[in-house]
């Protein structure tokens, strides 16, 4: 009885954490670039005792947080400082309070210092992990690779200088990514692997979130089913442990 009561309450610990997952994922559904949270890998783990397992289990997780790495919807906007990945690959950026880190979202704006940063306010990187500075342009020009050009205002002849590079990595086989506590994406063993300006950049195109709500919802219903289950598991075996005392009572008088 033991062992079924406390098995209940790790399956709706596992429950609780995927609803977590979900909630977040359904908060940032329209957030450009968003990549979809995942359930961590875990597992359950008995408890030592008396050099001996217990009854007691308990949930364990194992490898790092997981988000999915499906591509978005990509949508013209014709905008010149919206840009999205084609394909494969990430931009890097600087958030305001962390390490430098990989993201989808391509949102830009031109801060008041001249700072080139996305929606979130982290500062987009150039090849040499340094925020990428741009004076005041008449208009902006950004190739696949990268590049942006910009006409100045103060220039009477209207050619294209190249102002900085948005660096931009696909990263390799072997290097493993995922999202830390600030929402950020970056290498497990904390060393973003060297921009290597492969991945295709579109200018005027927003990539969406990965996020598919209508999936997000029926898993949901589905939890909550789970949840109900578990909850009535354990009421059961409330209403057995509580039967088998009352039969080990001695009978009155």
């Amino acid at each position: 009885m033991d062992r079924m009561i406390y098995t209940a309450l790790n399956a709706l610990g596992v429950n609780r954490d995927s609803q977590v997952a979900q909630a977040q994922n359904l908060a940032n559904q329209t957030v450009p670039g968003y990549r979809r949270d995942l359930p961590n890998e875990g597992g359950a783990r008995f408890l030592d005792m008396m050099e001996g397992l217990t009854t007691r289990v308990f949930q364990v997780e194992t490898g790092p947080a997981g988000f999915s790495e499906e591509p978005g919807r990509l949508t013209r906007t014709d905008e010149e400082l919206d840009v999205a990945i084609g394909d494969l690959g990430y931009f890097y950026v600087s958030p305001e309070n962390g390490d430098p880190a990989l993201s989808r979202r391509g949102d830009l704006r031109r801060d008041m210092d001249g700072t080139l940063r996305n929606g979130a306010g982290d500062a987009m990187l150039g090849p040499g992990m340094a925020p990428i500075q741009l004076p005041a342009y008449r208009n902006i020009r950004i190739t696949d690779i990268g590049e942006i050009y910009i006409q100045p205002l103060d220039d009477p002849e209207g050619e294209a200088v190249l102002a900085g590079v948005l660096a931009t990595v696909i990263p390799p086989d072997g290097v493993a990514l995922t999202k830390g506590a600030d929402g950020q994406i970056r290498a497990v063993d904390g060393a973003l692997p060297p921009p290597d300006q492969r991945a295709e950049i579109l200018q005027g195109t927003l990539e969406s979130s990965n996020v598919n709500p209508v999936e997000e919802l029926l898993s949901t219903m589905q939890m909550q089913r789970n949840f109900e289950l578990g909850m009535r598991m354990v009421l059961t075996a409330r209403e057995l442990d509580e039967s088998g005392a009352r039969m080990m009572q001695a009978p009155e008088g």
